[in-house]
């Protein structure tokens, strides 16, 4: 079974993307964005890009650079090395919810199977969205293989 992790593209980033990005799969559409360099190494460090260049199609609720620097200092440099890859593929798969789930099907859910296997909390205030803690800062940035939802935070699965 192969797992599938989280990228994508802040609300600023997405704005210079062109309209031809649904020409481009999850990882592509993400990377020239230009705000998902964190993610971008992370994938990489996970070896998780080849799977989300795939056919799909996939949900990705996709933290930003300005999220990851939120964590923790040196969570980010601790995840990336090569004996916390578990680690790091189960932080980063548990963005990822299979299949293609747009805005108007978010706001309509309590919760969402990821692709790591833990539930994802949704939570619908008016036309504010958070999935966990994070709010959702762009939604329905379309792929070819799936679709990205722009998040302010990184979330993080539960332990048990």
């Amino acid at each position: 079974m192969k797992m599938m992790p989280a990228i994508a593209a802040a609300l600023i980033g997405f704005a210079a993307v062109p309209a031809f990005a649904a020409e481009k799969d999850i990882v592509d559409t993400a990377v020239e964005a230009g705000t998902f360099n964190t993610l971008a190494q992370a994938l990489e460090a996970a070896g998780l890009v080849e799977t989300l260049k795939g056919e799909g199609p996939f949900t990705v609720f996709a933290p930003t650079d300005e999220a990851f620097a939120k964590l923790p200092a040196g969570t980010v440099e601790t995840l990336l090395q090569p004996e916390n890859k578990q680690q790091l593929v189960d932080v980063l798969t548990y963005h990822v919810v299979p299949g293609e789930v747009m805005a108007a099907d978010v706001v309509g859910l309590d919760e969402a199977p990821t692709v790591n296997g833990k539930m994802i909390d949704v939570q619908v205030d008016g036309s504010a969205v958070k999935v966990n803690e994070a709010n959702v800062t762009a939604t329905d940035v379309a792929a070819s293989n799936g679709v990205i939802h722009v998040i302010d935070q990184v979330i993080l699965p539960p332990e048990s």
